[in-house]
């Protein structure tokens, strides 16, 4: 589904990513991972077009999105959930979750919106409250949610376990879960393959912005 080739990117003076190369496993889930500073922010905001690049390719379904416009990314399915939520404070949960799907120009959007419910029917019952008055842990969910109003085909997770507590690592962990065997496709990003190991299809190990696969026999922990 998601195809990086020879992926170079810098910011200011400073190299990050050297070469990258990395398939993501199609109707899969596919783990990144690497310390803090190794890369891994900079190479999912590279595949959504939010940091130029120096050189390489990067294709989406068999479609060269290298230099399609930010804006123009989500219509190939792409959704992308940060770390750090970025959700709009004095905006309701739904709205939130709806603001890429207004941004992309799409006008209906209920049955999508059902379907995500169905997968998390615990963003559901707080759909009405203003995503301010949400723990961390419930922000990250409606994160994801927002992710998914437009990644249909693609998921870009950057650290979606980090700073959450157990049970609610356990609950994203079902929740991907329910993802991968609807055909989704994740690329998934951590600092370790704690969580997500059991649901690993594909590890890359990303040090010093350069992308190695790496065996999944005796990563987890």
């Amino acid at each position: 589904m998601l195809t990086v080739r020879d992926l170079a990117v810098s910011i200011k003076a400073a190299d990050i990513l050297h070469g990258v190369t990395l398939e993501a496993v199609p109707h899969g889930l596919t783990g990144l991972m690497g310390r803090n500073g190794a890369g891994k922010t900079t190479l999912l905001r590279s595949v959504m077009g939010l940091l130029p690049i120096r050189g390489g390719h990067i294709t989406v379904g068999g479609d060269d999105i290298t230099n399609v416009q930010p804006h123009r990314r989500p219509q190939f399915g792409i959704g992308y959930m940060p770390e750090d939520r970025r959700l709009v404070p004095e905006l309701s949960v739904e709205e939130n979750i709806l603001i890429p799907a207004w941004a992309a120009g799409r006008k209906e959007n209920s049955e999508r919106l059902r379907w995500i419910y169905g997968i998390m029917p615990e963003v559901e019952r707080f759909a009405a409250r203003k995503a301010f008055q949400l723990s961390g842990g419930q922000q990250k969910l409606v994160a994801l949610a927002r992710a998914l109003i437009i990644g249909d085909k693609l998921l870009l997770l950057d650290e979606p376990f980090e700073g959450v507590a157990p049970a609610l690592a356990r609950r994203l962990v079902e929740v991907l879960a329910d993802l991968k065997g609807e055909g989704l496709s994740i690329l998934l990003s951590e600092s370790d393959s704690t969580h997500s190991f059991d649901l690993l299809d594909a590890l890359y190990v990303i040090e010093r912005g350069r992308v190695a696969p790496k065996a999944l026999e005796g990563v987890g922990g």
